[in-house]
């Protein structure tokens, strides 16, 4: 080969030189991104969804990343034909990707019993299942790139675009696992798809490699900078550590759904993509690529920093009207709120990536030489994952509980400030101006950070806008906030979590949580001694078992210290975070019942709504038949229903999955916006007179009379129908399951669902089937059934804006019973 082919510049090469290379990384990067979301959701199953858990599971994805970069660029090195050996890497990712999917949907039960007996060691499990697959996908771009057979000095334009392109895949894989994959194929079927991306592109570089000639090293005089390698992975750990502090900071401008997450890390990678394409038409122009380095992750982090501290209600202004222009040209809901999400991302994420992105072209150029090309590609890559891995584990569990997530942005923009000086002073020749403009983005960095309030994102949160902000507590993996709202003595606490609302300690919440733990050991058919409560939240359902005089054994399961510890700011809770009586597990519902043998006549939860991302791990029916395996002898679960959060549709597959474990189950309404489902594995017999009998217990009764149930009658006039009218609703609905987790990727609710959910849940009401109950029992019943059906009424006549209609019926309910705290709270009193 001349030295003019060797050469070469890269714009002047054929154009299948980089076009086939860089089809087949957007193919692989597509199908990793496949992967990396099914199994991050896998992992929830297996080890929980506790930060320490997910975040170690995570790790793994990224060690074997990191390590597959680094020996199949060595091994490229030495290999003629480096694309069979890429060819080789896509066919047992396929193998590989698949079976570890598979193996993770049955490994919860294996790693919670090898927990048990060899501690730490379990967690070889789940390494070892994902950090395989993971080790092979780390190997296909530096040996891609090996295989371009380029001169080192192009090399930074041909793996800049080569990177790009594995990122535009990325982008795409994110977005259709979540859009598409999971909904229409689910868990395994996306895995099979992924592994047909894989394959197609194995069969792409085996044909494309009959085109090519031998490929042997280039050549070449340059020397790789080792302080570019380290520079870059000290870069790497900065922008893991962003995207960290901006999961806890975005998500008040976002939503909880899978969607939201899926629109933000696309967004980032897009960053990632962009960049790099944009600085590999360049850089082998550049003079100075060090100083330009060193701009541009200086640049990043001053960025970052001023995107948080700049945060105000514009953003909310633009994501309204993104949502309108999306609207108007004739979208649905979801396109208008992923317009809204994108417009939060780009505000937020997006900048800092893109100049993050540009510098991998410029990282290549300084750290690969021409005589090892896979050896140092693959180094680059490993050297950055391994800064990642770092960036993630201080920021998530030493920095943010540390310094909270303002001080923390702040700490990362003066880290790359630092980052960005060393590189601008390693360069040749370098303009004394740039040096001192890197100084200043550090220095500015550093005063930024000290002028940005702590409280910043607190004082962003919705509630917290015209209301006082009475806790706050950046942590680890969430922020914890409690607003109170309202005025006088209408006043009440509101949880948030992330940034978004999750319950208060108003009257209706108080209702339907009293009812939520004391319904069912009211109506229990044995003497109930124990009870769990999977999610503590403001702790009213936790407390309300403490009101109740038999039960001897009472557990929680919270993920959040933050949570418990908030506690004492809710009334009606009875001060259970503190109550020796209440025992608090600091785990993962799904884990404390995989992890811990012990049986309970009662487990009743009431998570984060279904269509939340994650959360449909405790609505599905595998949970269900793992908390059916932790049931006494007619041990009851109890199930909140909450019915604005979903589609009809939804909810009738949560019921369908109800039933298929449950084969005795009955549905009661706990307050106007939430239903109970309470199930059982034996006949549940609604005895009026044990009923009775338990409800005058001093503690229960006066619990009860405070959220507008007095009396046994009124208890049971929530009763809404059994396992058949169940049935009816629920239809042909498919059930929810692990692998088919259908409600966290169903369309956007519709606006107003509770009008259409409702009415068809109560269309299927029967008489409660009682045992016991004289005449006047009944006739109470009767008439408490007929006010509470009344009220319901008014307030769908409130919802359609018939305020004619609202108050004649609301008249009617008070004069029959004028003195109900829940009905009067409706009407301001």
């Amino acid at each position: 080969m001349s030295s003019r082919t060797a050469s070469q510049p890269l714009a002047q090469l054929q154009a299948s030189t980089l076009l086939i290379p860089t089809l087949l990384l957007f193919i692989s990067g597509s199908a990793a991104l496949v992967y990396q979301v099914l199994w991050i959701k896998q992992l929830s199953l297996v080890v929980g969804v506790e930060v320490y858990a997910i975040t170690t599971g995570i790790s793994a994805f990224f060690a074997g990343l990191a390590l597959g970069s680094w020996l199949f660029g060595r091994w490229a090195d030495r290999l003629a034909r480096p694309l069979v050996l890429y060819a080789v890497l896509e066919i047992l990712v396929a193998v590989l990707g698949v079976s570890a999917t598979l193996a993770l949907g049955m490994a919860a039960s294996p790693f919670a019993w090898l927990e048990q007996r060899i501690g730490l060691l379990a967690w070889l499990l789940p390494f070892a299942l994902v950090g395989l697959p993971a080790l092979l996908m780390g190997g296909t771009l530096p040996v891609l790139v090996r295989a371009l057979n380029v001169d080192a000095k192009d090399l930074g334009q041909a793996g800049g675009r080569l990177y790009a392109a594995n990122t535009a895949g990325a982008i795409v894989g994110t977005l259709l696992t979540a859009f598409v994959l999971i909904a229409t194929f689910g868990v395994r079927g996306s895995a099979l798809v992924a592994a047909l991306l894989n394959l197609l592109a194995a069969v792409g570089a085996l044909l494309y490699v009959r085109h090519r000639a031998t490929s042997l090293s280039v050549p070449s005089k340059t020397r790789p900078a080792r302080l570019a390698l380290v520079l870059y992975a000290i870069a790497g750990g900065v922008a893991l550590g962003y995207e960290v502090v901006w999961s806890q900071s975005i998500v008040q401008f976002m939503s909880t759904r899978t969607y939201a997450f899926a629109v933000v890390l696309a967004t980032y990678l897009a960053g990632l993509f962009i960049g790099s394409q944009l600085m590999a038409r360049r850089v082998a122009r550049l003079r100075d690529p060090w100083g330009v380095f060193g701009l541009l992750i200086a640049g990043a982090g001053l960025v970052a920093l001023l995107e948080i501290a700049l945060l105000g209600r514009w953003l909310v202004l633009l994501q309204t009207q993104a949502e309108a222009l999306v609207l108007s040209l004739g979208g649905s809901q979801l396109p208008g709120m992923s317009a809204r999400f994108a417009m939060a991302a780009l505000c937020i994420v997006f900048v800092p990536t893109l100049l993050l992105g540009a510098a991998f072209p410029l990282a290549l150029r300084l750290s690969v030489g021409g005589a090892h090309i896979g050896r140092e590609v693959g180094a680059v890559m490993a050297f950055n994952t391994l800064g990642g891995i770092v960036g993630v584990m201080l920021c998530g569990f030493v920095l943010i509980p540390w310094l909270g997530l303002v001080r923390t942005l702040g700490l990362l923009a003066v880290i790359a400030g630092v980052v960005g000086y060393i590189a601008v002073r390693r360069g040749h020749g370098v303009k004394k101006g740039r040096r001192q403009a890197v100084a200043a983005l550090g220095l500015l960095s550093l005063v930024v950070a000290l002028l940005t309030p702590v409280e910043r994102l607190a004082n962003l949160l919705p509630g917290a806008r015209n209301a006082s902000l009475a806790f706050y507590q950046e942590g680890r993996g969430a922020t914890v906030a409690v607003v109170t709202q309202g005025q006088g003595a209408r006043a009440f606490q509101r949880l948030y979590i992330q940034g978004v609302s999750n319950t208060g300690d108003a009257m209706p919440s108080l209702r339907y949580m009293r009812i939520q733990a004391l319904l069912p050991l009211l109506i229990h058919n044995a003497e109930p001694r124990s009870a769990l409560v999977i999610g503590f939240g403001t702790g009213i359902t936790a407390g309300a078992l403490l009101r109740y005089p038999g039960l001897e054994h009472r557990v929680v399961a919270e993920l959040l210290p933050a949570v418990v510890q908030a506690a004492p700011l809710f009334k009606g809770n009875y001060n259970a975070a503190s109550d020796p009586g209440v025992q608090v597990r600091l785990r993962d519902g799904r884990q404390e019942l995989l992890r811990s043998p012990q049986a309970y006549d009662l487990i009743t939860l009431e998570p984060p709504p279904p269509s939340a991302a994650g959360v449909v791990n405790l609505y599905s029916r595998d949970f269900y038949q793992l908390a059916a395996r932790r049931l006494e002898k007619h041990g009851l679960l109890a199930q909140w229903l909450p019915l604005p959060t979903q589609n009809i549709e939804d909810s009738q597959s949560l019921v369908r999955s109800f039933l298929d474990v449950f084969p005795y189950a009955t549905l009661w309404t706990s307050e106007f916006h939430e239903m109970l489902l309470v199930g059982s594995m034996e006949p549940i017999e609604l005895d009026a007179a044990r009923i009775r009998q338990r409800f005058e217990q001093a503690p229960v009764r006066s619990a009860l009379a405070e959220v507008g149930i007095d009396s046994a009658p009124t208890l049971l006039a929530t009763w809404v129908t059994d396992r058949n009218g169940l049935l009816r609703f629920a239809g042909q609905a498919l059930a929810v399951t692990d692998d088919q987790p259908r409600i966290e990727y169903a369309p956007w609710v519709r606006s107003q669902e509770i009008k259409r959910v409702l009415p068809a849940l109560l269309d299927v009401r029967v008489p409660a089937p009682l045992l016991n109950a004289d005449a006047a029992f009944l006739r109470t019943l009767d008439a408490e059934q007929q006010r509470l059906m009344q009220f319901y009424r008014a307030s769908l006549h409130a919802y359609d804006g018939d305020r004619a209609a609202w108050g004649r019926d609301i008249r009617q309910v008070l004069q029959g019973d004028g003195a109900n705290p829940y009905y009067r709270w409706f009407v301001g009193d």
